[in-house]
C-alpha cells in the first residue's frame, strides 16, 4: 500500500502485530511500530465499516470512470464508533470529510480524508491499495 499526503509519500506494510513505514523511493530502514499504536486517520483495517459508516451519514454516491466514489462529513466521534483509537487521534479535529473509492469487485481501493481543525492547517491523507492477492503470511521488511 502507499499512504501520501499532499508532501509526503511512504510506502507501508501492515500486519496483525506490527505496522512498517519508510518514505516511498528510498532503500532506508523500515520504521516498525506496534499496529494496535501505529494507527493514523484512517481505519485501515475497518474499511467496509468505515464505508457503511459514511453511507449512514448522508454520502453522497457517484459511479466514477472505473470505481463508485462515497463521500460524506464525519466527526471524531463519528470515526470513534468504526475505530475507537483511529477516533480518539483526530479529536483535535472538529470535522472529516471522507472519500471512499470502491471497485467493482466490491474492495475498498482509495481512501482520502481532509481533516478540519478550528485553529490549525487542514491535513489531506490519501491511501491507495492495490496489488490484490489473497490473504499470506508476511515477515518483517529486509533492511537496506
Amino acid at each position: 500500500m502507499t499512504e501520501t499526503t499532499e508532501q509526503y509519500a511512504e510506502d507501508v506494510v501492515i500486519t496483525r502485530q506490527k505496522v512498517y513505514r519508510r518514505a516511498t523511493g528510498t532503500h532506508g530502514p523500515w520504521q516498525e511500530f506496534p499496529a494496535s499504536a501505529a494507527k493514523g486517520g484512517i481505519p485501515t483495517d475497518r474499511l467496509p465499516q468505515y464505508v457503511r459508516l459514511m453511507l449512514g451519514h448522508s454520502a453522497s454516491v457517484r459511479q466514477d470512470r472505473e470505481a463508485m466514489r462515497v463521500s460524506a462529513r464525519l466527526t471524531p466521534k463519528d470515526v470513534e464508533s468504526v475505530d475507537r483509537t483511529v477516533g480518539r487521534n483526530l479529536r483535535p479535529a472538529t470535522t472529516i470529510d471522507a472519500e471512499a473509492w470502491i471497485d467493482n469487485d466490491g474492495r475498498v481501493v482509495r481512501v482520502r480524508q481532509k481533516i478540519h481543525f478550528a485553529s490549525d492547517p487542514d491535513i489531506e491523507a490519501t491511501i491507495t491499495f492495490t496489488d490484490f492477492k489473497d490473504a499470506m503470511p508476511v515477515n518483517a521488511p529486509a533492511g537496506p
